[in-house]
C-alpha cells in the first residue's frame, strides 16, 4: 500500500503555528479511507452493503511538532485482526522523522449488529491478514 500524504493547511494550526493536536485524528481518518480504497474495500462500497465501521477507541503519540505547509506522510496498516475487530497503526512521517505514532480500533456493523468481517468480506480479510505478516 502506498503512504497517504496530507499537507498541512493553515487553519489547522493554533497560535503558535503548530498543528493542533486535534487535527492528527483527521489525517487517521483520511489515511484509513485512502487504505481501504487501495484495498478495493471503500466506506462507500462497505456502506452500499449496509456495513459501518465505527471507531470504538484511538491513541496518538505526539513525538515532534508539524507545523504549515509540512508534507505528512502516513503509512497504515492493520495491527491486529479478528473476526469482529480491526486495530490499524500509523506511522506519521515528515521528510523521514516520526512525528507521531497512533492507533485506532474498528469493529464492523450491519443494522447495529457485529458481523464478520472474515465471513462477509473474505478477500478484504485476507488482505488485512497477509499484511501483519
Amino acid at each position: 500500500m502506498k503512504p497517504y500524504i496530507h499537507k498541512v493547511k493553515y487553519y489547522e494550526t493554533d497560535r503558535m503555528q503548530v498543528t493542533h493536536h486535534s487535527n492528527y485524528i483527521r489525517f487517521m481518518e483520511e489515511a484509513r479511507i485512502d487504505f481501504m480504497e487501495q484495498a478495493d474495500m471503500g466506506y462507500e462500497k462497505m456502506e452500499a452493503e449496509g456495513v459501518v465501521s465505527p471507531v470504538m477507541s484511538v491513541t496518538c503519540d505526539y513525538r515532534k511538532p508539524t507545523t504549515f505547509p509540512d508534507e505528512i506522510e502516513i503509512e497504515v496498516r492493520a495491527l491486529e485482526l479478528s473476526r469482529l475487530k480491526l486495530r490499524m497503526a500509523y506511522t506519521m512521517r515528515v521528510k523521514g522523522e516520526v512525528v507521531c505514532t497512533a492507533t485506532s480500533l474498528h469493529c464492523f456493523l450491519r443494522n447495529g449488529r457485529p458481523i464478520s468481517l472474515e465471513e462477509q468480506f473474505p478477500a478484504f480479510y485476507q488482505l488485512l491478514k497477509d499484511s501483519m505478516e
